[in-house]
């Protein structure tokens, strides 16, 4: 497992359009959406241009609604 996931705290991540950059390690990040954190091995969306991570699609679609995007 990488030295990242091992780290207890929040993450800093950079978001690409397709992958993420560990910024500063840590075990998770908060969901924009509904501040629930999300163990790095878990996440699989976030918005590049926003920088947000989001715990699921339904999340993430919230986040696009809300900000007039869908």
């Amino acid at each position: 497992m990488n030295m990242f996931f091992q780290k207890n705290g929040e993450a800093q991540l950079h978001y690409g359009s397709s992958d993420f950059t560990i910024l500063e390690g840590g075990g998770y990040v908060i969901c924009a959406t509904t501040g629930e954190q999300i163990p790095l091995e878990e996440l699989r969306y976030w918005n590049d241009d926003r920088q947000e991570a989001y715990k699921d699609a339904d999340a993430a679609l919230k986040a696009f609604q809300k900000a007039g995007e869908v």
